[in-house]
């Protein structure tokens, strides 16, 4: 991109005879090529465009330069493009790559109103901090924060765009919930210390079906794990059956959501659970014959011996009726490893073994989903005082991980990067440099001609351009 200062040459050490020169005169370059599948992608499903629905725009629109969704793009594009704090766009502001993927008409910034933004087509890092600091109830007289957000709506937004991925309706489905911990450095709103975490953090539930984020809710950490799990629950069963009415939804988690609460409520409307069970003295002795037998068998192999095993259960005080435990009698080189599940699955769903193995334990592909979310896509940034704030940071954060997810799964599907990370998606098919030549009648992009992926970006275009346009 253009900078202010002059044309400055540096000299190298020389590769042989030759002298190794360089000068920031290169002109309008990126390193962000690739995020014009991510414009590609968002303009044929609406996810920004019905993003921006879910804000109120209380400014005066004679002073406006950067609509709600121009910001909105800025910044979610900008987190799946690995810029995570809102500094950053105090120099993305100049980049006419990002201002076209965005939607700015002139992405060079020479129609700027004031002199002083003369070639900065985007938003300033202040501009998106007001964003996000709008407070709940709006004050007419308020001279800075009048673009309020609607949680209502962007919570069901999620729910929205998972239930159109789907061409028709699924025989079944599972619904994994899970809470983690986002720690805390500052003075926070709602700021507590968490004994299991170790340290002050908030406690956010997530909720995936497979790839697809339903919801992402920060909660304080000052609650049990699954604390307004019930109602999440509820709200995501009225609007998969009013879709569905004939899938079966099955609910899996670990065993801070097995509580008699949840388990009643899912064994009331129809939902099937699959949940982990924290072991305890009485769970280990009902199982004591298999404990031995699993032993035994590794005496004699030397190798991790397994026994599994089904019983009906329930606790002294905190359950109201016998549920179905299944057991998992296992020994390890290290010593004995019991493990149990509980679920209102019937019988000929699945034996113990594999209830346990492939469907209980294929929940752990959801713990890394959340990783790529936290990681790759900076959930964790909650660094602002207002709680309110740092909920639309982690929903910024969640919109990112569906544009990418979405690019995933339908751009890249049948490439050898169908199963890739978000980071390594970032990495290797959006960070692609780019030469920007800006003329009256277009805007032609020179991608980087040593790209080692090429034939991907080549497949992910054409997938998308079979796709018919949303906005």
């Amino acid at each position: 991109m253009n900078t202010e200062c002059s044309a400055v040459q540096f000299e190298f050490q020389g590769l042989g005879g030759r002298r190794v020169q360089a000068s920031f005169d290169g002109g309008h370059i990126s390193s962000d090529g690739g995020a014009l599948l991510l414009r590609e992608l968002d303009l044929r499903l609406g996810v920004t465009q019905r993003l921006s629905e879910c804000f109120s725009d209380h400014r005066d629109p004679r002073f406006v330069e950067h609509s709600v969704l121009e910001l909105l793009r800025q910044r979610t594009y900008g987190l799946a493009l690995g810029y995570e704090d809102l500094n950053d766009h105090d120099d993305l502001a100049r980049d006419p790559l990002l201002a076209l993927v965005v939607g700015k008409r002139e992405p060079d910034g020479k129609d700027r109103v004031r002199e002083r933004d003369q070639g900065r087509p985007l938003a300033s890092d202040s501009t998106l901090n007001r964003l996000e600091l709008t407070p709940e109830h709006l004050d007419a007289g308020n001279r800075y924060w009048r673009i309020a957000h609607h949680a209502e709506k962007l919570e069901s937004l999620f729910v929205t765009l998972f239930l159109e991925s789907y061409k028709k309706a699924p025989k079944e489905i599972v619904l994994d919930f899970d809470a983690t911990d986002d720690p805390l450095y500052g003075e926070q709103e709602g700021r507590f210390f968490h004994a299991y975490y170790d340290c002050y953090c908030y406690l956010p539930l997530y909720v995936f079906c497979g790839g697809h984020l339903l919801v992402a809710k920060l909660r304080t950490s000052n609650r049990d794990a699954s604390d307004g799990a019930k109602d999440t629950l509820a709200y995501l069963v009225k609007r998969i059956r009013e879709c569905w009415p004939s899938t079966r939804i099955i609910v899996r988690a670990d065993s801070g959501f097995a509580r008699d609460e949840l388990m009643n409520w899912c064994e009331e409307n129809g939902v099937y659970f699959l949940l982990g069970l924290a072991k305890n003295a009485r769970l280990l002795k009902k199982i004591g014959n298999e404990l031995v037998q699993a032993h035994d068998r590794f005496k004699q192999t030397g190798r991790a011996a397994r026994v599994f095993t089904q019983f009906l259960w329930t606790t002294k005080k905190s359950w109201t009726r016998l549920r179905r435990v299944v057991a998992k009698a296992e020994h390890l080189a290290k010593g004995p490893n019991p493990r149990f599940i509980v679920t209102n699955l019937p019988d000929e769903y699945a034996v113990p073994k594999a209830l346990y193995e492939d469907h209980y334990c294929a929940r752990g592909e959801m713990e890394n989903r959340i990783k790529e979310q936290q990681l790759d896509l900076f959930a964790d940034r909650t660094s602002t005082r207002a709680f309110r704030a740092n909920q639309l940071r982690l929903w910024f954060s969640s919109i990112a991980y569906v544009l990418v997810s979405e690019l995933r799964r339908i751009a890249l599907k049948n490439t050898h990067m169908a199963q890739s990370t978000c980071g390594s998606i970032r990495l290797k098919l959006l960070k692609i440099g780019a030469q920007i030549r800006i003329s009256v009648r277009r805007l032609l992009i020179h991608l980087a001609s040593a790209c080692p992926y090429q034939d991907v970006f080549i497949h992910a275009w054409r997938t998308l351009q079979s796709m018919p346009l949303r906005c």
